[in-house]
């Protein structure tokens, strides 16, 4: 099945840091090179008497990873040899041997072969995708064992604290097959990040409604706060080239720069499985609303208000950092990117997010995704599937003792990042009452705030780069300089997640009815997903009309999606 890759590699390497509270990639640990604590040696055979045991004699993994091509690491270090791997093996005397390594984009395409041909490792990180195939092919061990015993009490409470849902994702008749990630839900929501210092020199609120969102736009491109000339402002940045316009099912966090928001704000979910109105799962991208929302956004595009190189920009962030946008859809972690670079191009560069554009009931709707997204598995026979255990235990206990100057955290071994699924709301709230001088930063120094693995070091920086008013979020009010990297998580969280937690805010978080493929969906779905991005592309920039979605909605149903929803519906039952 096709694999849509939302950010460039460029892109994810910006990001690095962000993802400890996304739940993706990397992590945004303080970099330092503190050693971590001394483990205790126990027999290979035995069970350890912590879930950090060191192993009396060397225990071989052989696994597989991906890396980015563009990164450079210190001399001498190689995606196969690397601070991390000898971090797992000084530390739990675990041989890593990689059978294969490959770049990112080729990544995926290995990992199937080796499923289609058996020959797969030790260990490794897969998808859900590659999770069901595993299963499919009983090519997985049993790790409900291994969880329960070997699982650290800090990845427990972690897997815990999503109420049983990540658990639940890897269980099939009793057995655990994998041990997931867990993502917190904030990563699911598409924000309106916009220039409020445009905003403040025209002398316009802040956008509620479309018609507010798209007033404004125009404001921007006609009367060009930004001083950037006559016809150079961008209203509405839209995605880039090979870029999905949406998120969808198996795909649905992160959608930098898409337009999610402005689909949801006629409560239209395409690509994600929701009731219709006789009860039964429906396909989003073909309902009413859906049709609806195209043709504002075809509106909107005719009018110039949405980027004119929307799908064939090469970069959505370049008009971003170099000033020339005034709106875009993200994520709360834009502290991290693309706003690092505007701000350094223009200090003055004020971009706050907001839970907008909200719909004809004052309601913000999200489509939401799942706990889990990666999952570390291990193939049947392995004798040692508590070394596997032990490496997740590892990296989700001391991610903050790596220098990232020296390679950042997707070079882990078995990379699975984890956060309480609160970690998000969590954090915030902390931050939040420090600023308000109702708790001190030495409060979240004790102990039992440790599995809020970051909350420590965010409790005792926040007041480094926010000066006051404390209560007041403006670029005027942070010292960017003051620590970079503590800056762009700091201004993350509390920017990119106010809105989210505004306990005025009127949120509807629609789930999709089921995030897994269906044997249809394995056969049938990159046809059915290349009619639809190129129709809903079409239609958006004018070259078809809105009309041309009703002849979308027969031929995907036609081309096998009335299939595809039997299936899901017969699984939802």
């Amino acid at each position: 099945m096709k694999n849509y890759n939302r950010l460039n590699r460029r892109e994810f390497l910006k990001l690095a840091g962000a993802m400890s509270l996304a739940g993706l990639v990397v992590s945004c640990s303080p970099a330092t090179t503190t050693s971590a604590p001394t483990a205790t040696t126990v027999p290979a055979t035995a069970v350890p008497a912590d879930p950090y045991g060191k192993f009396a004699t060397t225990v071989v993994l052989k696994t597989v990873r991906s890396f980015d091509p563009t990164e450079k690491l210190p001399a001498g270090d190689t995606a196969e040899n690397n601070q991390y791997t000898r971090y797992v093996k000084d530390t739990l005397n675990i041989d890593t041997q990689y059978l294969w390594t490959a770049a990112t984009t080729d990544y995926d395409q290995k990992v199937n072969l080796a499923i289609a041909s058996n020959d797969i490792p030790d260990a490794m990180v897969v998808t859900l995708v590659e999770l069901q195939q595993m299963i499919k092919a009983d090519q997985l061990a049993d790790l409900t064992d291994t969880y329960n015993n070997y699982a650290s009490p800090k990845v427990k409470q972690m897997m815990d604290s999503s109420k049983g849902l990540a658990l639940k994702a890897v269980t099939k008749d009793g057995k655990i097959l994998a041990i997931p990630s867990l993502t917190v839900p904030d990563n699911s929501y598409s924000l309106m990040w916009i220039r409020k210092d445009w905003l403040d020199k025209l002398g316009l609120p802040v956008p509620k409604t479309m018609d507010d969102v798209e007033k404004t736009a125009q404001a921007f491109i006609d009367q060009d706060p930004g001083g950037n000339g006559a016809g150079k402002t961008i209203g509405i940045v839209g995605p880039q080239n090979g870029q999905i316009v949406h998120a969808n099912f198996m795909l649905p966090e992160n959608n930098l720069f898409g337009l999610d928001s402005i689909f949801a704000a006629y409560r239209s979910y395409p690509g994600f499985w929701v009731k219709g109105t006789d009860g039964k799962a429906a396909y989003g991208s073909i309902l009413p609303e859906t049709k609806t929302a195209l043709a504002k956004l075809a509106d909107l595009y005719k009018k110039g208000l949405i980027d004119k190189e929307m799908g064939i920009r090469k970069d959505s962030s370049e008009p971003v950092i170099g000033g020339q946008a005034g709106i875009y859809f993200g994520m709360w972690w834009s502290g991290y990117f693309p706003l690092p670079d505007a701000i350094k191009n223009n200090p003055k560069a004020d971009w706050q997010a907001y839970a907008v554009p909200v719909d004809d009931t004052g309601t913000f709707n999200q489509h939401m995704g799942t706990p889990a997204n990666t999952f570390m598995v291990v193939r049947k026979g392995y004798e040692h599937p508590e070394a596997a255990m032990e490496i997740v235990n590892l990296f989700n206990r001391d991610e903050a003792l790596f220098d990232l100057t020296k390679g950042s955290t997707g070079n882990e071994v078995l990379r699975l990042p984890m956060g309480m699924y609160d970690e998000g709301q969590f954090t915030y709230l902390a931050l939040k009452d420090i600023l308000a001088g109702k708790a001190t930063p030495e409060q979240y120094a004790d102990a039992k705030y440790d599995v809020y693995k970051l909350l420590k070091d965010d409790a005792s920086k926040i007041k480094k780069v926010k000066i006051e008013p404390y209560d007041k979020m403006d670029i005027q009010y942070w010292d960017v300089n003051a620590d970079a990297s503590a800056w762009q998580r700091l201004y993350s969280i509390m920017v990119g997640m106010g809105p989210i937690y505004d306990p005025a805010a009127k949120m509807n978080l629609v789930y999709s009815l089921t995030y897994a493929p269906t044997p249809t969906v394995d056969s049938k779905w990159t046809n059915l997903q290349k009619l639809e991005d190129e129709t809903f592309l079409k239609i958006i920039l004018g070259s078809a009309s809105v009309d041309t979605f009703d002849q979308f909605v027969t031929d995907w149903k036609a081309q096998g999606g009335d299939q595809v929803t039997t299936e899901i519906q017969a699984e939802i039952q």
